[in-house]
């Protein structure tokens, strides 16, 4: 059950409190005499109750009006600084109480002053931008950042910022067209440094040290001295890569020329595929990472230098290469060839010096050719002469097996040499048709070249 809520309190007044206490004075037996002084006495704790109030009231009084007088003084302070009429009007606080003309000032004051906060904040910014370019341009910045500047927050009006932002856009102007020059040239020594591989950040380093910072976390110099060194390091750069793309485009050929002359294989060539594919490239496009390098360059000498050493003994070494080549093709068909005669007389051939070594080696590959078409017609008659090979085998096998008294006794491998028999007797009563099909094929293949068939030097 809820409780009922409880009847709000019931206001006593002075009067009766002491109507209340002389009854109980009456009830006790309290003497008059007692009663007279200890009604004085709390007179006497009222007033000074009521006194304590007044001056605290007072004192109260003079805050407000203290605190009316700095607010109007700020006001007219800063209206003066941005340059503005005093917009607050006295007229608006006759008659209004001290509370009420204080809190009509209160929020104008507090925007007036965000206000000037903002005003000094923006003022201090475009001054510390001139200051910082103006450093820039006369190259102090090399010696550390300005000190920001002080505001003049007695001025603080638009027509002085309009002024400061004027000459700050003249100075942002000017900076930005020699950055578009320092870019365009930073870019292209970018370029050249990374065909070369040669450090950039000293390049840059080299021309100014700001230049070497990627980030751009520092004014870099922006001064007619740096960039005239930038140009010249522009130049120099230019010049060296057109050096070492004349010199690896010489190279480039004459790889070529040996790689023909010896017949280097493809994937060997793919090595310096980044070499030449520079011949006919022009020195003022844009070339590959580490395209010019002096390590690459390097590299490609000694190559060129190893080739030529090697040129004679590498092109008997190809020649005779090619001459294993054939004797496979036909050992493997089982045809007949002179490999020491040939080789004597290619040996002879080539340390004369009179032989042409790219039309011996294209010799060898036409004969390479037509060794191969040869052995593919071939390829059916050796199928047929090994299928009667193995049948033949296998009838030697079993003319033993059928001798031997003991094949059916049982031991260890009887039933598989009973199988292998069964095998072997299907396989020889085919004998006679193998022979048949492959005399046929031999006829036919005769005919057809028109040379007797050999067989490891037998018709």
């Amino acid at each position: 059950m809820a409780t009922p809520p409880l009847p709000p309190p019931r206001r006593v007044s002075c009067g009766s409190l002491l109507q209340e206490l002389q009854e109980l004075w009456g009830e006790i037996g309290q003497d008059e005499m007692e009663r007279d002084r200890m009604i004085l006495q709390l007179e006497e704790d009222c007033l000074n109750v009521y006194r304590k109030k007044v001056d605290q009231t007072r004192k109260q009084k003079a805050d407000l009006l203290q605190a009316l007088s700095v607010g109007e003084a700020d006001i007219k302070k800063i209206l003066s600084a941005l340059g503005e009429c005093d917009s607050f009007s006295r007229s608006e606080k006759l008659g209004a109480t001290l509370l009420e003309q204080l809190a009509k000032i209160e929020p104008v004051l507090k925007d007036l002053r965000q206000r000037r906060d903002e005003r000094v904040a923006e003022f201090k910014a475009v001054q510390m931008q001139i200051v910082r370019l103006q450093a820039e341009m006369s190259g102090t910045i090399d010696h550390g950042d300005p000190a920001a500047p002080l505001v003049d927050e007695i001025n603080l009006s638009l027509n002085r910022l309009g002024e400061l932002k004027a000459q700050l856009s003249e100075l942002q102007t000017e900076k930005n067209l020699r950055l578009e020059k320092i870019d365009t040239k930073i870019k292209c020594i970018s370029d050249m440094c990374n065909m070369m591989s040669v450090d950039l950040k000293k390049a840059l380093y080299d021309v100014h040290p700001s230049y070497a910072d990627s980030g751009r976390s520092k004014s870099i110099s922006i001064s007619n001295s740096t960039l005239e060194r930038l140009a010249g390091k522009v130049h120099a750069l230019n010049h060296e890569k057109k050096q070492r793309l004349r010199k690896l485009q010489d190279l480039g050929s004459t790889l070529i020329e040996l790689w023909n002359l010896m017949d280097t294989p493809i994937e060997e060539q793919r090595c310096f595929d980044h070499v030449t594919s520079l011949i006919k490239v022009s020195p003022n496009i844009v070339m590959p990472p580490g395209c010019l390098a002096h390590d690459l360059i390097d590299k490609v000498e000694i190559e060129v230098k190893r080739l030529n050493h090697l040129k004679a003994s590498k092109m008997k070494e190809l020649v005779f290469k090619k001459m294993t080549e054939l004797e496979e093709i036909y050992k493997n068909v089982h045809m007949d060839i002179d490999s020491d005669s040939e080789r004597q007389v290619l040996n002879d051939l080539i340390d004369s010096g009179t032989a042409d070594l790219s039309e011996l080696l294209t010799s060898m590959d036409d004969r390479i050719i037509k060794a191969r078409e040869h052995a593919l017609s071939r390829k059916d008659i050796l199928e047929k002469v090994e299928k009667w090979t193995l049948a033949s085998s296998e009838e030697s096998w079993l003319d033993e097996y059928e001798r031997d008294q003991n094949r059916y006794t049982a031991g260890r491998g009887a039933h598989k040499n009973l199988k292998r028999a069964e095998k072997a007797r299907m396989l020889v009563s085919k004998i006679p048709s193998l022979l048949e099909n492959l005399n046929a094929k031999i006829k036919a293949w005769e005919k057809e070249k028109g040379i007797p068939f050999m067989f490891d030097k037998a018709s």
